[in-house]
């Protein structure tokens, strides 16, 4: 088990649950432009959100941000140990830097001066585009080279002082950032934040984060995790919680199951399947649900769901823990679905 930090009041590691966060992609100076997605963030389960510190201006308006937000705010600060400290003496809740280009020794001593006195944490992270030019001549661009590279920026905050630090080690490939995190896994006990940087377009970051946040978190490596899209940045909080549910690390939601469809299915199973999950996928509630194509094996293969339907031909079988209780014509099936689903949802 990793150590725990807090940012804001939020714990973070030491047994905590895997925090999901993303980043906003508005001008932190524009103060109502990123409040108002912040808030939307929160509105899809982001729990840590992190916001771009460009210049003087964004490093005041987080004082504003800050005092606004539903959400701990991280600032993240490179190549300047003023910004760092305005940053924080505005009321970062946490702040994301890398000792290795925000200056030199006089630079990193103050901002770790400034990190312990406003008793905040710290996130410091290598990926493949910042790893110092010694790592990369003697290990190449390696899951090595990312190990050493965090962990030497790490020992340059505890010689200042600072204990509060969360790490990273991100590379746009998935078999090398998993590499990374295990590797590092292995020698450090400090809470880890987990990605793949650079993972692309939605469709591709998706998969792509999936398969190494994935990987990872069955190993029981992680505690906190942002899924880097190039998109909307609510989409990478959907696709942040939809990992942490197929891993078994949340709970207190709606599963929907849904068969891939065949030649057997004569109903429009595939629309209502969509439907339904976008109805359900904010409900903290614990059950399971199942759209199925065909009466063939459905009622069976969802014997474990709650609320279930399957198709026929022009009628639909609802049945309950795989026991069928209610016949509907296809055509009236859609309606009579979701009112059921309705009122499983509203009770207790």
């Amino acid at each position: 088990m990793s150590g725990q930090v807090f940012v804001g009041g939020l714990s973070l590691g030491g047994g905590a649950p895997v925090r999901v966060q993303s980043m906003t992609t508005t001008p932190t100076a524009d103060v109502q432009a990123t409040l108002a997605q912040i808030g939307r963030l929160a509105a899809a389960g982001c729990e840590i959100v992190r916001v771009a510190v460009r210049d003087e201006g964004d490093a005041r308006a987080i004082r504003a941000v800050k005092a606004a937000s539903s959400l701990p705010v991280v600032a993240d600060i490179h190549f300047s140990a003023r910004l760092a400290v305005l940053a924080i003496e505005s009321g970062a809740d946490k702040v994301r830097i890398n000792p290795g280009n925000i200056g030199g020794e006089a630079e990193i001593a103050q901002v770790a001066d400034c990190i312990r006195a406003h008793r905040i944490c710290v996130r410091v992270g290598a990926n493949t585009g910042s790893i110092e030019k010694e790592h990369l001549q003697k290990y190449g661009r390696t899951a090595a080279a990312l190990v050493e590279s965090a962990l030497q920026n790490v020992a340059v905050l505890e010689r200042h002082g600072v204990e509060d630090i969360v790490i990273s080690v991100k590379a746009s490939s998935v078999p090398l950032t998993v590499e990374a995190y295990r590797t590092l896994a292995a020698r450090t006990d400090r809470p880890l934040h987990v990605g793949v940087t650079e993972a692309g377009t939605k469709e591709t970051g998706i998969v792509k984060s999936s398969v190494g946040i994935g990987a990872l978190l069955l190993d029981g490596i992680g505690d906190t995790v942002r899924v880097s899209l190039t998109d909307d940045p609510v989409e990478e909080v959907y696709a942040a919680k939809r990992i942490l549910r197929a891993c078994g690390l949340e709970k207190d939601y709606v599963e929907v199951i849904a068969c891939p469809t065949c030649g057997r299915c004569a109903w429009n199973s595939m629309a209502l399947a969509q439907r339904v999950e976008r109805r359900v996928f904010g409900v903290n509630k614990r059950c399971k649900v199942a759209v199925m194509g065909c009466v063939v094996n459905g009622p069976g293969e969802a014997k474990d769901c709650d609320l279930g339907i399957a198709g026929g031909e022009g009628r639909c079988v609802l049945f309950r823990k795989g026991e069928p209780y209610r016949t509907v014509p296809a055509d009236e099936a859609e309606a009579v679905f979701l009112q059921e689903l309705d009122a499983l949802l509203a009770s207790r």
